[in-house]
């Protein structure tokens, strides 16, 4: 009896583990699923304010939103780009801890540039511009050489992998449609029965030599006139008188 209820115990202490491990999941689940959604609802915010400040504040305001707009769109397309190809290639591991340092840099000029914003002195700004610009310009173009050149990578294997399919594709095709046997020996004409000789008027086949006729077959055919019998009314014939 103590064995059964130890038993039970152990089971009901299983099951409990196991409820609260699932728990801890779901909710671990639901809670990275509410952050994602907080930070692509912000992000979209944040993007549509600099898109707004770009037209409608001129100068050096505006150009500094529109320098945080292209750095970011740049920067996330290109994580987004290096994250979905290094599930699939191992090599990009390497592209990703480069991006990855890369990142810092651009976070760190994004700081900058929102610091900038709230900047009154609009000389201070304009001659900080051209230094900002330049930064930006090239961590947006080391940004867009690593998102295209995982891009280009992946397109390249796709299209070996497309060429070899279709050539295989090709050899498959060709061996269903081989239903034909091969072409054997040519066969002769068999020899025509006597019989059907006969029937046919003594014509052969074409290409067969036909035989010269026999003529004391063909004499015997036909039966020689013999002498005719004489009745008692008939009258003698006359001789034929000489002169």
């Amino acid at each position: 009896m103590g064995t059964v209820i130890t038993v039970i115990a152990l089971l009901f202490l299983l099951f409990v583990v196991f409820g609260a491990y699932a728990t801890v999941k779901v909710v671990g689940a639901a809670k990275r699923g509410v952050d994602r959604t907080i930070s692509q609802a912000r992000r979209t915010v944040e993007d549509t304010t600099l898109r707004a400040k770009t037209f409608a504040q001129p100068g050096p305001q505006g150009e500094l939103a529109q320098l945080r707009l292209s750095l970011r769109t740049s920067m996330r397309a290109t994580q987004d780009a290096l994250q979905a190809s290094a599930a699939e290639d191992e090599s990009l591991k390497e592209s990703l801890s480069l991006f990855e340092r890369l990142s810092t840099h651009g976070h760190e000029l994004d700081a900058e540039l929102k610091r900038l914003e709230t900047e009154p002195d609009r000389n201070t700004l304009a001659t900080r511009l051209p230094g900002l610009r330049e930064r930006t310009r090239r961590i947006t173009e080391s940004a867009d050489s690593l998102r295209w050149a995982a891009r280009d990578r992946a397109h390249r294997f796709a299209g070996d992998d497309l060429d070899t399919l279709s050539a295989q594709i090709d050899v498959e095709a060709g061996a269903l449609r081989h239903w034909t046997k091969e072409p054997g020996p040519p066969r002769s004409w068999p020899d025509a029965p006597a019989a059907d000789a006969e029937s046919s008027g003594g014509q052969s086949a074409p290409g067969t030599r036909q035989s010269p006729p026999d003529d004391g077959a063909g004499r015997s055919a036909i039966t020689p006139p013999g002498q005719r019998p004489t009745y008692p009314w008939q009258k003698k014939p006359r001789p034929e008188s000489t002169t």
